[in-house]
């Protein structure tokens, strides 16, 4: 298990952003653009997690080693002066591990918590499925409750509060797939792909050149605000209108996936709640103070992907979620 280090430096001066889409959509604007600077080629990845994120959810985040997902979390945690920690998931590793436990003090003759890495803003599950269930069971929990129970004390977690967890779609040898009844408790996976070839050439440029990480250094982020100011932006994400159309179309959607051919598993209502939810917050991405129905379609592949199945004819031939996906959102029509 490794943690990075569980604190950053105190936040620069700032000023607390005012209570208009405006002003909220260029906090975001600056922090979208700042994460950008370090995490090169994946601007829809980048506004993915920033919706999740005001949107009080978590990232399943799928992708092949070396991609940079330590740089983006890290990157966003710099954004706010959040903490920061992050977890190898291997086969051995304990609950305990993930969530602390007692430790018996002699000098005082007590027990003394011990805080695990949970207790942080920012946390990075990474190979969240090398852990045996009951080790992924104690995050996910975690993750749900948004508190830590240890011998019986209750501890609540410090807000704000994400979980980014990982996972490689090629090596599954020796992996604990998470169950459908876990995934669901993601708000988004997210598909983290390769580079274009002329963004790699600025990322490994820019990394070769000079000592270190070269500009891509994810402490070189500056503070741009403070945590109560990232509360104000959940805030204003749940206070975001939604037109009953909107919600609707959400929810037709949601059923559609049940009864879509090729799709062995629908989604449940959580995944609708978590299509407005995510729509909120691209409205707030953008400016704005309602929910449009392009918000929604632009939420649909994250928060459904890993709640529908395939079936197995579809597995066969080599086909994924998103494609009978995108075939869905063409045949639930949108409201005008």
């Amino acid at each position: 298990m490794n943690d990075a280090s569980p604190s950053l430096p105190p936040e620069l001066p700032h000023e607390h952003p005012a209570e208009s889409p405006d002003a909220h959509a260029d906090l975001i604007s600056r922090i979208r653009t700042a994460i950008a600077s370090v995490f090169l080629g994946h601007p829809t990845v980048i506004d993915h997690v920033l919706a999740a994120f005001l949107s009080g959810g978590h990232v399943l985040l799928e992708g092949k080693p070396g991609l940079g997902k330590t740089h983006l979390v890290l990157a966003l945690a710099r954004t706010f002066g959040g903490s920061f920690r992050r977890i190898q998931f291997t086969p051995d590793l304990l609950p305990s591990d993930v969530t602390g436990h007692s430790l018996y003090d002699m000098a005082r003759q007590e027990f003394r918590l011990r805080r695990g890495p949970v207790f942080t803003n920012l946390l990075l599950a990474d190979e969240i499925n090398r852990a045996p269930a009951k080790t992924q069971a104690a995050l996910l929990e975690v993750m749900q409750e948004s508190q830590v129970t240890i011998d019986g004390d209750t501890v609540p977690l410090p807000p704000p509060f994400m979980t980014l967890a990982t996972q490689n779609p090629i090596e599954q040898e020796g992996t604990y797939a998470l169950p459908e009844a876990q995934l669901d408790r993601f708000l988004m996976k997210i598909i983290l792909d390769y580079p274009s070839q002329e963004e790699e050439e600025q990322i490994v440029a820019a990394v070769t050149t000079g000592t270190g990480s070269g500009s891509l250094d994810p402490h070189s982020v500056p503070t741009l605000c403070s945590i109560e100011d990232i509360l104000a932006l959940q805030q204003a994400a749940a206070r975001i209108t939604c037109q009953p159309e909107v919600t609707a179309y959400a929810v037709r959607i949601t059923r559609a996936t049940r009864t879509q051919q090729g799709l062995s598993l629908g989604a449940g209502t959580r995944g609708a709640i978590s299509l407005v939810r995510t729509a909120k917050a691209m409205a707030l991405l953008a400016g704005r103070s309602w929910t449009l129905p392009d918000d929604v379609k632009a939420a649909a592949l994250p928060v459904l992907r890993h709640r529908v199945a395939l079936a197995p004819e579809l597995q066969i031939s080599g086909q994924d979620a998103d494609s009978v996906l995108t075939s869905l959102l063409r045949s639930v029509p949108a409201p005008r």
